[in-house]
């Protein structure tokens, strides 16, 4: 795998997958946004990561379609496991979450529209880059050597 990139379905959720492609690249990893104007090509053996809460987001479909005839591997993080996007991908990762337009259900949580997926994705997305790292032998000190220093 040369490249891995990100796309997201919505705004909030956008904002974690910038933050876990962010801390990949702090180790040296070609990571990217899809969207973005400095994002590589897709090639054969890289990974997408689709977050999706609803996993039925119409825009997504023809991406994922996309990277798989480029030869990709397609990972969704979704709430919803048998959905459009979850059955086209290679890789499901299902978190809890209420769908966005459904109101808050209170048994499985009081908060509004998609808040427990996105923060579900982010800590699932720090968990992985934990695990990275435990795998690459870093350490945040090492990852420091990446940050930005324009600031």
């Amino acid at each position: 795998m040369t490249h891995i990139q990100t796309i997201i379905e919505e705004l909030t959720a956008t904002v974690m997958g910038k933050a876990f492609v962010m801390r990949l690249m702090h180790m040296g990893l070609d990571a990217y946004v899809v969207g973005e104007t400095v994002t590589a090509n897709l090639r054969e053996g890289d990974l997408l990561i689709v977050g999706s809460g609803s996993g039925e987001t119409k825009t997504l479909i023809p991406i994922v379609e996309k990277a798989q005839q480029l030869g990709g591997t397609v990972a969704v993080v979704t709430i919803n496991p048998t959905s459009t996007l979850a059955l086209l991908a290679d890789l499901v990762v299902k978190l809890p979450g209420v769908p966005k337009e459904q109101t808050a259900l209170a048994d499985e949580t009081v908060q509004p529209m998609g808040s427990l997926f996105e923060q579900t994705m982010l800590l699932f997305y720090d968990a992985l880059i934990l695990q990275i790292m435990e795998d690459k032998q870093l350490d945040s000190q090492t990852m420091y050597g990446k940050h930005a220093n324009l600031e």
